[in-house]
């Protein structure tokens, strides 16, 4: 059974920065692609970023391309998200998912097939 357990969240002021990791465990990480969405109070789910399964690939929501960054360490089975110039439009919920085997990294929650449980992120005005 696949755990995925994210940490790094909290409360920061606008414009500051947070790091995002999401620990993998019960199978091989590295064979899979990762995403990161998030949901706000009252929201859907949205996507955030995502990584192919080794890395060269990644994709980004317009509302965070140039501000955050996906990254994975397949010797420590993590992926991060760092978050740069953070707005209070990015508060929300954030969870990782892991995709198929060889994934390319989708935009689309149905092609995840394990979530974590998601970590707060709050930005203050």
């Amino acid at each position: 059974q696949v755990q995925l357990v994210e940490s790094g969240g909290g409360l920061v002021q606008a414009g500051g920065s947070l790091r995002l990791s999401c620990a993998a465990s019960g199978r091989t990480f590295s064979s899979y692609a990762m995403g990161w969405f998030r949901q706000a109070p009252g929201e859907n789910r949205e996507f955030v970023a995502a990584i192919n399964w080794n890395g060269g690939r990644t994709d980004y929501a317009d509302s965070v391309k140039g501000r955050f960054t996906i990254s994975r360490d397949d010797a420590k089975n993590t992926v991060y998200l760092q978050m740069n110039t953070l707005k209070p439009e990015d508060t929300a919920v954030y969870s990782c998912a892991q995709g198929g085997p060889w994934g390319l990294g989708s935009r689309r929650e149905h092609e995840y097939f394990y979530w974590g449980q998601g970590t707060q992120v709050t930005v203050s005005s």
